[in-house]
């Protein structure tokens, strides 16, 4: 209750923000460095080799382009880190809101919505992740994920599959095609 306190202490310190009347982002999608990044990470050898690739993209897209935006989206993903998603929920609510063309602010509500297993709204916030940056392979895993609690096997399958196209070394990807194509198997015995 403390952290839930003291984030929202945050969120209200930023209070100028939600009256700051921000426009779009700067799409962090739209980064020019991405193109090159994104061949690294298809054309990584090894596990390892990927790793501060995705790193990289991972951190220029949590960069809006709007330094308030960058704090509150971090104030966010603090609150969720600790599980106190109904304050992360409420904070990427505003980000998505003041900031509809920010891709991480649609995935990191999503995330949220998992994690209070609130599939259908999960699915819509991936869906609108995925229209602003079809590479985010955080979105087409946790599009895989969902797909797996809604008993939904064939779409986490492709899901899972289609993170391997942008990152072929994703263990956990792989590691999720071989547990999806078990469930498959199980089902048709």
């Amino acid at each position: 209750m403390r952290h839930a306190l003291a984030i929202l202490a945050v969120v209200v310190g930023l209070g100028t923000f939600l009256g700051l009347g921000l426009t779009d982002a700067q799409a962090d999608q739209a980064d020019p460095r991405l193109k090159d990044l994104f061949e690294q990470l298809r054309t990584a050898p090894t596990p390892e080799a990927a790793a501060p690739v995705e790193a990289e993209i991972w951190t220029i897209w949590a960069k809006s382009g709007d330094s308030d935006l960058d704090q509150v989206l971090e104030v966010g993903s603090r609150a969720m880190a600790i599980g106190d998603v109904g304050t992360a929920l409420k904070i990427f609510d505003v980000v998505v809101r003041k900031a509809p063309g920010f891709a991480e602010g649609w995935n990191k509500r999503a995330t949220v919505h998992y994690m209070m297993g609130n599939y259908e709204a999960s699915l819509a916030d991936i869906d609108r992740t995925l229209e602003l940056e079809p590479h985010h392979f955080g979105a087409l895993a946790g599009l895989g994920l969902v797909n797996i609690e809604l008993d939904r096997d064939e779409a986490a399958l492709d899901a899972f599959e289609r993170v391997l196209k942008v990152t072929p070394q994703s263990q956990s990807a792989k590691y999720n095609i071989e547990v999806v194509k078990q469930r498959i198997k199980d089902k048709s015995i």
